[in-house]
């Protein structure tokens, strides 16, 4: 046995012992418009999480935001949350478990939740507005070493419900700009940021505007997008 094999071998074992010591939580609690990919999307991350050797529990009970609750996640997924999901006490341990150094992903309506919380806002990156029918738009790949973007082309051609956002924050670092030429209903002109990451109050941070239907959730390129992503936020240990 070479000693290249014995060394490939041993890195491999150690970055499965390290992922299997993670955890993940895909909260999809919902007090507003309810979408109905978010059983499918749910069913897909446990299925990417789990190869890459992650575990995951999948709620929609705000109970588990306290200390003690969160305590054993490395990230939080807000699978299309809408509405006011946490109250005061569940908010104050959700942000002291980002400022703790772990991460956080949203995906598609994760920013048509909390309008009345700054905090959130600044952590989601943005707060949705409207949107037109679902439609194929052509994606501009702005960043393509990140881990949720790396394995696109330039251009993406995606079908799926475009939002448009307000008070996004300045200084994100956009992954994917959408090109409002592609697609009807685009309200925010050239600069129309549809995924991003970054650091924020100690914890990092990936948002993508796409997976409103159940479909996108087959798309391998999508898969790929949403599993680079979350393996982006988690703290290293």
């Amino acid at each position: 046995m070479s000693k290249l094999f014995i060394f490939l071998f041993s890195l491999f074992t150690v970055t499965l012992t390290a992922n299997a010591q993670k955890q993940v939580l895909i909260f999809s609690k919902t007090q507003g418009f309810r979408h109905g990919s978010i059983e499918k999307g749910a069913r897909v991350l446990k299925q990417l999480l789990d190869k890459e050797k992650i575990s995951s529990n999948h709620s929609e009970d705000a109970a588990l935001f306290t200390d003690q609750g969160l305590k054993k996640y490395d990230a939080i997924i807000f699978l299309s949350t809408t509405g006011d999901i946490l109250d005061s006490n569940q908010q104050d341990a959700f942000m002291r478990y980002i400022q703790s150094g772990k991460g956080f992903v949203g995906i598609h309506a994760a920013t048509d939740t909390e309008f009345d919380w700054p905090w959130y806002n600044g952590l989601v990156g943005a707060y949705f507005t409207s949107h037109p029918a679902v439609q194929q738009a052509k994606i501009d790949v702005l960043d393509r070493k990140h881990a949720a973007t790396k394995h696109l082309e330039p251009t993406w051609l995606h079908k799926d419900e475009w939002y448009n956002f307000k008070d996004v924050k300045e200084g994100l670092h956009v992954l994917m700009n959408l090109d409002e030429k592609s697609y009807n209903g685009g309200k925010m002109g050239d600069h129309h940021p549809i995924s991003w990451s970054q650091n924020y109050d100690g914890g990092k941070v990936f948002y993508t505007g796409l997976g409103h239907t159940e479909e996108s959730y087959d798309e391998p390129a999508f898969q790929k997008h949403l599993i680079g992503g979350i393996l982006s936020v988690l703290p290293k240990k």
